[in-house]
């Protein structure tokens, strides 16, 4: 999964979509990561991780932040040229 963007659920800290640099049993390090707040235009992770999102600007989608550690991993899915194109199309969810 090396240079493959993904995304990632969390036990108890949300769903993330970036690059996975490490990973340890349920702990990884992402790099270029996004927390995907809240969705719409998919009915599950998996769709979006293969089709994208169609209501981009009906998504929460945060900030880019360079580097996260994230505990309690339970899913890993990587995701298509499309769903990737589509995400980061999402603008970012600030205030």
């Amino acid at each position: 999964m090396e240079n493959q963007k993904v995304i990632v659920r969390a036990d108890r800290a949300g769903v993330f979509f970036g690059n996975i640099k490490e990973r340890n049993g349920s702990e990884v390090v992402m790099t270029n990561v996004r927390r995907l707040w809240y969705w719409d235009g998919a009915c599950s992770l998996s769709q979006l991780a293969v089709d994208g999102t169609t209501k981009p600007n009906q998504c929460n989608f945060t900030v880019v932040v360079p580097e996260m550690t994230i505990l309690g991993v339970i899913e890993i899915i990587p995701c298509t040229d499309k769903a990737i194109t589509s995400i980061e199309g999402v603008k970012e969810w600030k205030k």
